[in-house]
């Protein structure tokens, strides 16, 4: 892809594919871990070969505050362990731009660093947010990284009803990080970089 897409159509597909994840019964969902800051469930992706999962936790904070610490910014950098550089290359208004990022290595560098560009959109969703991404294949892969590709992803963030100062996180990741890497080795990082993001973004928001 030598160009950027038209980005409303995008953004309302985007909207659509998490809107629908979010519908998933529980039934569906195997539980891969359980910390004292959230729960990963996966289920095989409609996507790709891998699994999509999904994650979730309370998180002490406002809902818009909370959605700034996770969407492209100057917060996410700061926090996120995984996330080693971040540019925003377009910017289509303050909801929605196109971001390049790279990721550290993981488990003792078998999986190697990443990088992805990525299509951001936040919106509006119920009570609280949703901000959401897609890869592009777009660009030139910079030297010694792997590009990497985000099927549809995205965090869903509603205030709860009975203490409007805590959220409720709901993330659905399925990243396919290509690349010949095991797919049991895969699994362990995504379960881990999902319970240690909720881990992370709970201490940025204290400070």
């Amino acid at each position: 892809m030598d160009h950027l897409p038209n980005p409303a159509p995008l953004a309302s597909k985007l909207r659509n594919a998490l809107v629908r994840y979010h519908s998933i019964g529980d039934d569906e969902w195997r539980v891969t871990k359980k910390t004292k800051d959230a729960a990963v469930w996966r289920k095989p992706s409609e996507e790709f070969s891998g699994y999509l999962y999904k994650a979730q936790g309370v998180v002490e904070d406002v809902t818009n505050r909370i959605v700034d610490h996770i969407r492209p910014g100057p917060y996410r950098l700061d926090w996120d362990s995984l996330m080693t550089s971040m540019d925003i290359i377009e910017t289509f208004d303050k909801n929605c731009c196109v971001m390049r990022y790279t990721t550290a290595g993981q488990l003792w560098n078998i999986i190697a660093p990443r990088e992805f560009i990525d299509f951001s959109y936040t919106t509006s969703y119920e009570t609280g947010l949703l901000t959401c991404g897609i890869s592009l294949d777009y660009g030139e892969v910079r030297p010694n990284f792997v590009r990497g590709f985000n099927h549809p992803c995205g965090w869903f963030c509603v205030p709860l009803k009975d203490s409007p100062g805590h959220s409720l996180l709901t993330g659905y990741i399925q990243t396919e990080l290509r690349g010949m890497l095991p797919q049991a080795a895969v699994d362990t990082a995504m379960s881990s970089t999902l319970t240690n993001f909720y881990s992370d973004l709970k201490k940025a928001l204290k400070t």
